[in-house]
């Protein structure tokens, strides 16, 4: 909640850090005091091969110099009520959402295929260029795709219907289609805080955070160590979340109640790992002919039940 700070502090200014201890760090691609600070011992230890010792010095001096520390609730309270909200635009949506997104939350559009996960995805790469007098926050976006959706003809159509030019909004879309689980975590962990430090993203989409986790690992005999791997990079979204003024969006596949008695009923796949990893919970379903119904289901204040209703068309997706 100290952004900027370390515009003024670089990793030379943190004790225990010399040239040697340095140069380890930029070897593992570490730039800066709070992308250093995003990383635990063990994380670090591995990549640098520092001693245990220095490691925990520099990342607590590192912690220090951020401004981490224990605050009043009030104080909290005037940070959060200062922060910009990003408009989704839909009118409706940004009303359930108290504003449109926050940041540093992380938020979870579940729902089955086509119910315009991706469209909304797609919409927000572009509403997050526009100028806050518009809903805008004024950054780029990283796009994660990890099924291969992600179409630049789409977005050349959304930034026409808001008046912005299609160059410049593609300029500042980055996107790389993951191969793997591995390949995904690698680019939140490594990629995701490049790019914000260097390219101004401000918001973040993963379309879809559970493809390749289902896909590499089947059957239950697997279901532990998927979870495990599935609870990590979650982590480092959250760390990216905590450290950085930034928006993070995720879509969610579905799957059936396990239970007869609940036969048809649909819910987000990943179980309690991605329902407790996540901020705001949402659930698309088709409503009727080209109509998406969009609900809270989890949510530490957004109404629960809230829905809102949307339609895709040539200029993104619109209220309905």
């Amino acid at each position: 909640m100290n952004g900027g700070v370390e515009k003024r502090i670089t990793l030379k200014d943190i004790p225990g850090i010399g040239n040697v201890t340095l140069e380890k760090l930029r070897r593992a691609g570490i730039i800066s005091v709070r992308q250093l600070a995003l990383y635990n011992s063990d994380e670090l230890y591995e990549l640098t091969d520092i001693e245990p010792y220095r490691i925990l010095k520099i990342l607590r001096e590192a912690r220090k110099s951020l401004g981490l520390k224990v605050i009043k609730g009030n104080e909290l309270a005037r940070f959060s009520k200062s922060s910009t909200r990003l408009t989704t635009g839909i009118k409706g949506l940004d009303n359930v959402l108290e504003g449109g997104l926050e940041p540093r939350a992380i938020y979870e559009f579940a729902g089955e295929y086509g119910t315009g996960k991706t469209q909304l995805c797609h919409q927000l790469a572009v509403t997050v260029q526009l100028s806050e007098n518009k809903g805008g926050v004024n950054g780029a976006c990283f796009y994660v795709d990890t099924e291969g959706t992600f179409r630049s003809n789409r977005i050349t159509e959304i930034a026409k219907r808001f008046g912005i030019d299609e160059d410049y909004v593609l300029q500042n879309i980055y996107t790389i289609r993951t191969v793997n689980v591995d390949h995904q975590i690698e680019v939140v962990r490594v990629d995701a805080p490049r790019l914000i430090e260097e390219n101004n993203v401000k918001l973040i989409i993963i379309d879809s955070i559970i493809s390749h986790f289902r896909a590499e690992y089947h059957g239950r005999d697997r279901l532990a160590i998927r979870q495990q791997r599935l609870n990590y990079m979650i982590d480092w979204l959250l760390r990216i979340c905590k450290l950085y003024d930034v928006y993070v969006v995720v879509t969610n596949q579905v799957m059936d109640v396990p239970v007869s008695w609940r036969g048809g009923q649909k819910i987000p796949v990943g179980g309690n790992i991605i329902a407790h990893g996540m901020t705001h919970r949402l659930f698309i379903t088709n409503f009727k002919g080209n109509i998406k119904k969009v609900k809270v289901i989890d949510s530490p204040n957004l109404p629960l039940n809230a829905e809102a209703y949307f339609e895709i068309f040539e200029g993104g997706v619109r209220d309905a």
